[in-house]
């Protein structure tokens, strides 16, 4: 016999012992236990962890000292600490896991609101930079062109520099300007609107009332914006801008987003908001910006 076929014999026989091995390890997990040398290697779990009886298993369950399985409430008691504790980008942090990861969870509407209020005070405040820039006025420029430049608008241009009417800039002036790349987000089962900065949860607001032509999932982009007072056009240079009902225009089809005071005269169609919230978004947004209804 050669030595070549003795090898082939020992393989052959490899395979055999390994294939017998593997039956009887899947005799041992799944049907019964083989003890011996098969116990070191996979346990018996039955005695490794003992049972419990049915009456141990209720007792658990009813025990008042039960852990806390929301993790939504316990981050949501963590980020209320952070807060007392003038610990706001951390308390941000926790609330915005909140929103993002349990959606579902009894506290996600407040989290949601109080997120929405630190941004929105970061977002208008001159003094917070992020996502804004300095301008120097250049001879000959305008308001209406520095707007454009920047992929803002003029009353949010005079809104960042706490200017109640429409100013002469002079050249060597600086004004703070922030460019508008939010989008809208229209929710009618949520009946809410939010807007978003890319991926990120900015601000929401509740819709007061939803027209039947508002509901249907779309994109689009805000066609345009205006402003009116006593059935006028206002522009945003006017000392009237301020005290105007805004009135933001959507395309594809057409469709407005404006204010109402909950009286008794609601204006037809639409999605309707309470004033304060339209001044907001109103401020916010751009001609071009996008909208998705969902």
């Amino acid at each position: 016999m050669s030595l070549w076929t003795l090898v082939k014999i020992f393989a052959a026989l490899c395979v055999m012992a390994v294939m017998a091995l593997t039956a009887m390890l899947a005799y041992h997990v799944t049907i019964a236990p083989l003890g011996g040398v098969f116990e070191k290697i996979i346990p018996d779990p039955v005695r490794i962890v003992p049972g419990q009886s049915d009456d141990e298993l209720a007792k658990m369950l009813e025990s008042p000292e039960m852990p806390d399985i929301n993790p939504g409430e316990k981050a949501f008691q963590k980020a209320h600490e952070l807060l007392a504790l003038g610990r706001i980008p951390e308390a941000r942090e926790k609330l915005t896991a909140i929103v993002n990861v349990f959606p579902g969870s009894s506290t996600a509407p407040t989290a949601r609101r109080i997120v929405g209020e630190i941004n929105l005070d970061e977002i208008l405040a001159a003094s917070h930079m992020e996502g804004k820039q300095i301008h120097v006025v250049k001879r000959g420029e305008s308001l209406l062109g520095i707007a454009a430049k920047y992929n803002t608008t003029i009353d949010c241009i005079m809104h960042l520099n706490s200017m109640m009417e429409m100013p002469r800039i002079q050249p060597g002036d600086e004004l703070v300007v922030m460019p508008l790349d939010f989008r809208l987000l229209i929710e009618p089962r949520r009946k809410s609107v939010s807007l978003w900065q890319g991926g990120r949860f900015v601000r929401e607001y509740p819709v007061l009332h939803f027209d039947a032509s508002a509901t249907q999932p779309r994109r689009a982009v805000i066609n345009s914006k205006a402003a009116e007072l006593d059935g006028r056009r206002v522009l945003p240079q006017s000392k009237e801008y301020r005290a105007a009902e805004k009135v933001i225009l959507i395309d594809k089809p057409a469709l407005q987003i404006r204010s109402w005071d909950g009286g008794e005269e609601k204006p037809a169609g639409g999605i309707l908001l309470r004033p304060e919230d339209m001044e907001e978004i109103a401020l916010l947004t751009r001609t071009g910006n996008e909208v998705e209804i969902r």
